[in-house]
């Protein structure tokens, strides 16, 4: 509520300002800052925080701009509801520009996304039957009230009004849910899909937001000039809207804004003089890149936390006083005990075959260790199980479901978590966030209650904190709660990609190599809390070399050795098999 008081009380000034100035030209700069924030603002929430790389966007401006131009002209549509329409076309567009991300990401994507938007300024500028070429497109309606088009100040007013909605919805939006989970593509979509997050699914939204809010930006300079043609369609177009992030600060909410005060202004200081605008544009890109990496907002954010202004999320909501106990799902018996049956998995690599007809079958309430020396397919065996690799033959059934082609985030939504052999944590989100999303596939609010702000998606938010602060009682990882998760000790990181499996509510945890670099202390505080887990329903498949750790909570064992399983029972049974002391020892089965 104060963020809202605050945003109308600083719009409302600028508003009351711009009715007190006379000059056209100041008022068209206050027009254009509106129009490259819109720009930005989306862009932010696809490069900041999505962590897609784009250099298209002048096709997505040029999308917004022409279908407003067409539909007033050549279909004499209303230029109120043209406006509405050109957002639903730069939507389609962004779609379109989102399909190679699938496949594509990087450097790689960048240079598609350019070429996307290289063909979009040809085609505006040889299609003149439909586009007018060079000369463009005249006599585009205005926006107007009662017939009387728009004055410069009402278009001010009206972009004022825009950026408000603007930034209100995207901050509904990526304060909560939906902001973790594109943070989380950034920085890494294998773990991002592990914790339930759709990960195409999040990239094709980025993409669609970014080009609406673009695609707006260009329908408004059309409509206001009343003329569009190609010379506002350009690469150099892309790149001031990327330096409109980086030099605000990207993955700030006030970065957009930053960015586009300063270099507005900057442009039209520098408009005199043409020759030199690109020439302070590429300079303050350097600036921003190599003297500032998180922009303006870094600074400022840095200075504020210097005098003790900054604030820390979630430090509000209270663990609960009793002992913790897990969030867990009902688990719906087989009639067997069985939770997950593998049935005769195999995957070849080439000539490397990790897993040779593979069946295991995981008993409800039980820890399950999968063990066997180096290149045995273990990690092989979990990713086939979790959707990470899809096996060549065989059948992985979970709760009587068949779930051997399901997608990464999919199988995880079915009550399926995992951590990894080499620690994937989200390390610039604090440890708070990255167990929160955790929750993300066992929260319930969807983008339209998230963009709004709607009480459905502050209450879920709220449950799932609330749920967050249990677990994160329950591993001993309160005190670390709002320090980033990368600043931790090893052994702490372990323990908050344990916490962040645990918070999508698993009725399977698979853990590969969770002991891994711990001292002997931790691993033996590992193993009790791997108990407490399990006392609380849980299902545990288990990876591990520590053989004392194996042995001590393990209810069933199983070896594989080059990807063929040789043994599985009691610990004790397993420990005393010959074969067991084959693959490891390296002795015959007669010696051993």
């Amino acid at each position: 509520m104060r963020h809202l008081i605050g945003s109308v009380a600083v719009a409302a000034v600028i508003a009351a300002v711009a009715s007190f100035i006379e000059n056209e030209f100041y008022l068209r700069t206050l027009f254009m800052i509106c129009v490259y924030f819109l720009c930005a603002a989306g862009m932010n929430v696809l490069l900041g925080f999505a962590g897609q790389k784009s250099l298209g966007q002048a096709g997505l401006f040029a999308a917004g701009a022409y279908a407003v131009a067409l539909l007033t002209t050549r279909y004499e549509i209303g230029p109120w509801l043209s406006l509405l329409l050109a957002c639903g076309v730069s939507a389609v567009f962004g779609i379109l520009i989102a399909m190679p991300s699938l496949r594509v990401k990087g450097p790689s994507l960048a240079m598609v996304t350019l070429a996307f938007g290289i063909v979009i300024e040809k085609v505006v500028t040889e299609g003149s039957e439909v586009f007018g070429g060079a000369m463009g497109i005249y006599a585009i309606q205005p926006l107007h009230i009662g017939g009387v088009p728009f004055t410069m100040l009402q278009w001010v007013w009206f972009g004022l009004g825009l950026c408000f909605v603007a930034h209100l919805l995207l901050r509904n939006l990526l304060q909560g849910r939906f902001g973790r989970a594109f943070l989380s593509l950034q920085a890494d979509e294998v773990a991002a899909g592990a914790v339930g997050v759709a990960v195409y699914r999040y990239k094709v939204l980025a993409f669609v937001i970014a080009a609406v809010t673009c695609g707006l930006a260009g329908a408004l300079v059309a409509q206001q000039n009343q003329y569009i043609n190609s010379d506002f369609i350009n690469f150099h177009l892309s790149i001031f809207i990327l330096l409109l992030v980086l030099f605000g600060g990207s993955g700030s909410l006030y970065g957009p804004l930053l960015g586009s005060v300063t270099l507005v202004i900057i442009g039209a200081l520098v408009a005199r003089w043409t020759w030199i605008e690109h020439f302070v544009n590429g300079a303050l890109l350097l600036f921003a890149l190599y003297a500032m990496p998180k922009g303006l907002a870094g600074v400022f954010g840095s200075i504020f936390r210097r005098f003790g202004l900054g604030h820390s999320a979630g430090k509000g909501v209270e663990p609960s006083r009793a002992a913790a106990e897990l969030p867990t799902r009902s688990l719906r018996q087989t009639a067997a005990g069985s939770l997950l049956t593998a049935d005769s998995l195999n995957k070849a690599f080439g000539g490397v075959v990790p897993a040779k007809d593979v069946s295991v079958n995981l008993t409800v309430g039980h820890i399950h260790a999968l063990i066997g020396p180096n290149g045995a397919g273990k990690s092989t065996f979990i990713n086939m199980l979790t959707g990470i690799i899809r096996p060549d033959r065989g059948k992985v059934t979970f709760l009587g479901q068949d779930i051997t082609q399901q997608t990464v985030h999919g199988i995880c939504g079915h009550g399926v978590a995992r951590t990894f052999q080499n620690l994937r944590l989200f390390k610039d989100l604090s440890v708070r966030e990255n167990v929160l999303l955790g929750q993300h596939s066992r929260m319930q609010n969807g983008f339209v209650s998230s963009l709004l702000g709607l009480p459905k998606a502050r209450r879920e938010e709220a449950k799932a904190l609330q749920k967050v602060n249990n677990i994160l009682q329950f591993t001993g990882l309160l005190p670390y709660a709002d320090a980033p998760a990368g600043s931790l000790a090893y052994g702490l990181q372990r323990r908050v990609e344990l916490a962040r499996a645990l918070a999508s509510e698993p009725l399977l945890l698979l853990l590969d190599e969770p002991a891994a670099g711990l001292n002997p202390q931790e691993t033996a505080e590992l193993g009790q809390l791997l108990v407490r887990i399990r006392n609380e329903g849980l299902t545990i498949l288990l990876i591990e070399h520590h053989m004392d750790l194996v042995m001590t909570i393990s209810d069933h064992v199983i070896v594989l050795d080059y990807g063929q399983k040789i043994a599985e029972g009691a610990p004790s049974k397993v420990q005393a098999d010959p074969r067991v002391m084959e693959a490891y020892l390296g002795t015959s089965v007669e010696a051993a």
